[in-house]
């Protein structure tokens, strides 16, 4: 089943007929959610062209349809974008070698500047490309900081314990760093990288299986986050994310706390002098 199959029929499953105004069937259902027959009817479009796009059959469905289909399914603004991006994926028989990322160097003096807020530019797998002092030390410090191989955040947060033991509310964490994997997954569909992580996760975390199953879309751009750090305590910051200029495929993540906070004041005494804001415009590029 194509990736498009596969989000439309965990979809389906997740809604169920008294939800959309349907009277569910006396007898013994054998699928959980909707049945194709009955999507079909509330997106007005025939079952059999249905049953084709959600079996990979058929490309291409215009724009009025797939509004019904998303209509239907009761998808968000973000989900409705991701079921485009892959009705439109163009078929390819082997996956892609990822291009080569780089940070650019206004970015990473960026990041210099930005020596009292944590930072740090991801790519389009969850790869660390750069960060600066305090965002090395609030999030991995136990990591080296010069170490030649990039970390990564899916990989962290699912993978070590560290991190897991960092947030307050991990499935809330975890939930959010699938739904920004959800969404790069449908960006890049030929990504190899990309596959091999997703494939790695779902191997070693059951708890990373289990939410990639349910093809929920939840992007991280703006939320609170209750870290426990073991260094400074608990604190609270705002984690935003933004799209960095000439480099589509990578975001800047920052994280904040108000002026004259405890959290802010608890950042401060985080900062290791010693540590150079440049350290990781050293890592390997390719």
């Amino acid at each position: 089943m194509s990736v498009l199959g596969e989000f439309l029929q965990a979809r389906r499953a997740q809604v169920r007929p008294e939800d959309v105004g349907l009277s569910p069937i006396g007898e013994r259902r054998r699928v959980p959610g909707l049945r194709r027959e009955e999507l079909a009817q509330l997106a007005g479009i025939s079952v059999s062209y249905y049953t084709r796009l959600e079996q990979g059959q058929s490309r291409g469905a215009s724009g009025p349809v797939l509004d019904s289909i998303a209509e239907a399914l009761r998808l968000d603004r973000d989900e409705r974008e991701h079921l485009r991006r892959l009705a439109s994926a163009p078929r390819r028989a082997v996956a892609a070698r990822p291009a080569p990322e780089r940070v650019l160097p206004a970015t990473l003096d960026l990041l210099a500047m930005m020596s009292g807020v944590p930072a740090l530019v991801q790519g389009r797998c969850a790869d660390v490309l750069a960060w600066n002092a305090l965002g090395h030390a609030l999030l991995a410090g136990h990591l080296d900081a010069d170490v030649r191989s990039r970390p990564n955040m899916a990989r962290l947060v699912f993978l070590d314990a560290r991190t897991r033991e960092l947030y307050a509310d991990w499935p809330r964490k975890a939930r959010a760093v699938v739904g920004n994997l959800r969404l790069a997954a449908g960006r890049y569909p030929d990504d190899a990288a990309l596959a091999a992580l997703i494939g790695e996760l779902s191997v070693k975390s059951p708890d990373f299986a289990t939410m990639w199953a349910d093809h929920r879309i939840r992007p991280c751009d703006a939320a609170d986050y209750e870290l426990h750090h073991p260094a400074i305590g608990r604190i609270t910051l705002t984690q935003q994310a933004f799209d960095v200029a000439r480099a589509p495929d990578q975001m800047l993540v920052t994280l904040t706390a108000p002026p004259g906070s405890p959290a802010r004041e608890a950042l401060a005494r985080l900062v290791p002098d010693e540590f150079s804001p440049r350290a990781w415009s050293t890592l390997r590029t390719s």
